[in-house]
């Protein structure tokens, strides 16, 4: 599929639902007040009828907006990010030359903290990309990139990502766009520069028109727009939130963690915190004097109430009047205004899918693993789902990677499709582990190799067998025979 024609509608319609749904979370996730007012401009009432708050309008232009907003969104989408990728995944090959150069990549190119942020767009948008580039004159190795969801329009086949689309404004003086369109296909990515409007994509001009795409135009194949990887493989994987995705069921775009009811939830407490503001606001003492009190500073320059002063001269007050100092101080609404805002809180993290706990909410005594993973239950559900859909593209755009890196920088290695480990977000007691396996080794209820895979559940068939027969060796229950070739010693 060819990159678009020349001033064609931007964004293409069949993806204007899914651009506006992201923007929505964009607006949540960024935590910007001015992103949430303008997403809300034109959706200012909920479907029952109340007005969100960030729908409002001010009357007077150039009152302070007291409007308050709490980054739940952003505290949500970070603790996916944590539960997934906070201890770096290991990646494995059965060639040692491959597992060597894997890890020097993984090391050299920052991998681990790439897929961390990964993690959080994902929840916040629904999805996220993972794209192989390579670039000689920065580093001699591939780079692993993550893109955001709603810089890329995608090509499904069966719910398998086939082609996809990623671009990037360059510049905008606010009436022209310059856009850099990138399309990864099986065997190639184009590369096509647009200058058009925000509603059009405008008149395709040379790449060398602007100087960060200047370089590749020298890459170029004979056809003129593309560069070819000399693998099959596509250059780019979609890794989805979460799936299915409740408002178009069937679509491979996953869901984010903010899918409704969460936006009204979050509009909500926005609204709580708003509220408790304002009675704080109101709450400030202010003292209220009768005239005869003010210092009068002459005609023209006011009056002002010296709270300081000690001695007053006697004033001319009826002492029936009443007409003294007032004291002027509202209630603050506090213990209304917590529940009211715990409550939200609590609603919208079970919604999104966690626990409370996992936001530093309810008991934080000190626990084992044990007790730790019962408080957060939900939370580990959550990511043990998620991770399950990390593993595949994860696995598959390391292979083309490898595959790649064969190809441009080392020569002589053998790619092949790594094994994902995601690592325990809530990983065991050393010394509660030893103390099971010693009391289940003391009962005799269970065999060396079963203890193995307690201790190392991440590892496979031929590691747990070495590390069951060095065990039985070591131990004397076993006796390696001397006529086989590469008995263990």
């Amino acid at each position: 599929m060819p990159l678009p024609d020349s001033n064609a509608a931007w964004p293409p319609q069949q993806f204007a639902d899914y651009l506006a749904e992201m923007r929505v979370n964009d607006a949540w996730f960024s935590g910007d007040r001015r992103r949430l007012a303008a997403v809300y401009r034109d959706q200012a009432h909920r479907e029952d009828g109340r007005r969100r708050l960030w729908g409002r309008r001010h009357a007077q232009p150039g009152r302070r907006d007291t409007r308050l907003h709490v980054p739940l969104a952003g505290d949500i989408a970070t603790a996916s990010g944590d539960l997934l990728f906070a201890e770096a995944p290991t990646f494995t090959v059965t060639d040692t030359a491959t597992q060597d150069r894997l890890g020097e990549i993984v090391e050299a190119g920052g991998i681990a903290s790439t897929l961390l942020e990964a993690a959080e767009v994902a929840a916040a948008l629904g999805g996220v990309y993972l794209r192989v580039t390579w670039d000689a004159s920065l580093a001699a190795r591939p780079l692993l990139t993550a893109v955001h969801a709603d810089a890329a329009l995608p090509e499904f086949r069966w719910g398998h990502l086939v082609g996809v689309t990623f671009w990037h404004e360059l510049a905008s003086d606010g009436a022209t766009v310059l856009r850099h369109l990138e399309r990864h296909e099986p065997g190639r990515i184009l590369h096509g520069l647009y200058q058009g409007t925000r509603e059009r994509l405008g008149t395709r001009v040379p790449l060398t028109e602007h100087p960060e795409l200047a370089p590749l135009a020298d890459s170029l194949d004979a056809e003129g727009d593309g560069i070819p990887t000399g693998i099959d493989a596509l250059t780019a994987a979609y890794v989805p939130n979460m799936g299915p995705n409740r408002l178009h069921r069937g679509s491979p775009v996953g869901r984010s963690d903010y899918a409704a009811p969460v936006y009204d939830l979050m509009d909500a407490l926005d609204e709580t915190w708003s509220s408790w503001m304002r009675d704080v606001r109101l709450a400030r003492s202010r003292i209220i004097v009768p005239d005869a009190y003010l210092r009068d500073h002459g005609p023209g320059r006011g009056a002002s109430w010296d709270e300081d002063r000690e001695v007053w001269q006697a004033l001319n007050i009826p002492p029936t009047e009443g007409a003294g100092i007032t004291l002027s101080q509202f209630a603050i609404r506090v213990t209304e205004h917590q529940a009211t805002a715990d409550s939200i809180v609590q609603q919208a993290i079970r919604s999104a899918g966690y626990s409370e706990a996992t936001f530093g909410l309810g008991d934080q005594s000190a626990a084992t693993a044990t007790e730790v993973k019962a408080r957060q239950r939900r939370s580990i559900i959550t990511r043990a789902k998620k991770a399950r859909y990390w593993g595949a593209p994860l696995a598959d755009i390391l292979h083309v990677l490898l595959m790649l890196d064969q190809r441009l920088f080392t020569p002589g290695l053998v790619p092949e499709r790594p094994r994902v480990t995601i690592s325990d977000s809530v990983s065991e007691d050393p010394q509660s582990t030893a103390q099971t396996l010693t009391l289940l080794a003391q009962a005799q209820a269970t065999s060396t190799e079963t203890r193995v895979r307690l201790l190392h559940p991440d590892w496979d068939e031929t590691a747990v067998r070495e590390e069951t027969d060095r065990i039985l060796i070591e131990t004397g229950a076993a006796v390696p025979d001397p006529m086989q070739a590469g008995a263990l010693v």
